[in-house]
């Protein structure tokens, strides 16, 4: 592979794509959280001015691409190919926001784990030629994801302490060729990761499913660079919540590694604890808006030198659960890293 792969499953970019722009988009939660300022816009309104939750996830991740091309001073149909996913059957959020762009678009479904499957097969494809301009976008809505995957929000349901909020948020970033000196962010790594499960059949304990996914990804990549956590100013998973975030450094102590003190995790860093949602955010949107919103902005101002971005994924269906199979779970992982290599 002219050396461009590394151990067991990572990549190295030999000429790492830019992250030229980028964009986040929330709602009202989301911008009555921590990060709720570093958004380039916010919907109080659900809906997004829509007739449907539905329209309403295409309107976010659709403002999220306008807005990450618009920093860059293109229109959306210059774009070479469109890389997006979502938590709805078939990827429609995804597939009806390229609509009508006619930009070639590629649907991924990783569940939480997509923003960072969207860029690494983007910086796959640019790295190898095959495209000089790439949207990497996700999204998710609390309402879209509550109808699919749980009770209608009519229904009043309790949440157990283990359950995680469903962002409604969109992120996009730009992903350009090397020779783009105009982007701040480098992405030199990739580490697709393997599907695990271990059994978890507990729909409202994804972080308990996806843990394991987290730590396989993680330790593949560190054995495959020969780095460790301290060689990163931050190792940011998306999202296992506090317990997920818990398990995870309860299976690197076993192995004589600290995480704690360069780990976060996205759906912990949304919302805050008083804004009553139990172990955190997830959703494709919570990684992606994270991302976008705040961990690339100080990569690109110096604050951030050298992360990695895990994102996790449950890869459970309606039907799946209610036929009572486990969880499997997938996470993949980029290196993104300031301004040029050291």
């Amino acid at each position: 592979m002219n050396g461009k792969r590394m151990g067991v499953a990572t990549l190295r970019m030999a000429r790492p794509p830019r992250v030229r722009a980028w964009a986040a988009v929330g709602g009202k939660k989301e911008r009555d959280g921590p990060l709720g300022a570093q958004f380039d816009a916010v919907f109080p309104d659900p809906l997004c001015g829509e007739q449907t939750w539905e329209q309403a996830e295409v309107h976010l991740q659709k403002t999220a691409v306008a807005l990450a091309a618009n920093k860059c001073r293109l229109p959306v149909s210059a774009l070479d190919l469109m890389l997006a996913g979502d938590l709805l059957g078939q990827c429609v959020a995804s597939s009806y926001a390229a609509r009508g762009t006619r930009v070639p678009y590629l649907g991924l479904y990783g569940a939480c784990a997509t923003m960072a499957e969207s860029l690494a097969v983007g910086a796959c494809l640019i790295d190898g030629g095959f495209a000089q301009r790439v949207c990497a976008a996700a999204s998710s809505h609390f309402c879209t994801a509550e109808r699919q995957y749980r009770f209608p929000l009519a229904y009043g349901g309790q949440r157990t302490p283990t359950a995680q909020r469903t962002a409604t948020a969109a992120g996009a970033c730009i992903l350009t060729a090397a020779a783009d000196d105009r982007a701040p962010v480098r992405l030199t790594h990739v580490c697709f990761g393997r599907v695990c499960d271990l059994g978890v059949t507990d729909a409202n304990n994804m972080g308990a499913a996806m843990a394991p996914a987290a730590y396989d990804t993680l330790r593949t990549l560190l054995s495959d660079t020969g780095t460790r956590p301290e060689d990163y100013d931050g190792i940011f998973t998306g999202d296992l919540g506090a317990t997920g975030t818990r398990l995870l450094c309860e299976l690197f102590a076993r192995d004589n590694i600290d995480l704690r003190a360069v780990h976060a995790d996205c759906g912990g860093l949304l919302f805050d604890s008083g804004q009553d949602v139990h172990a955190g955010g997830s959703g494709c949107g919570c990684a992606a808006s994270v991302l976008c919103a705040h961990l690339l902005p100080q990569l690109a101002d110096g604050r951030l030198r050298r992360i990695i971005l895990a994102a996790t994924g449950a890869l459970m269906s309606p039907t799946s659960v209610q036929q009572g199979e486990s969880i499997p779970a997938v996470c993949h992982a980029v290196v993104l890293e300031s301004g040029e290599k050291r």
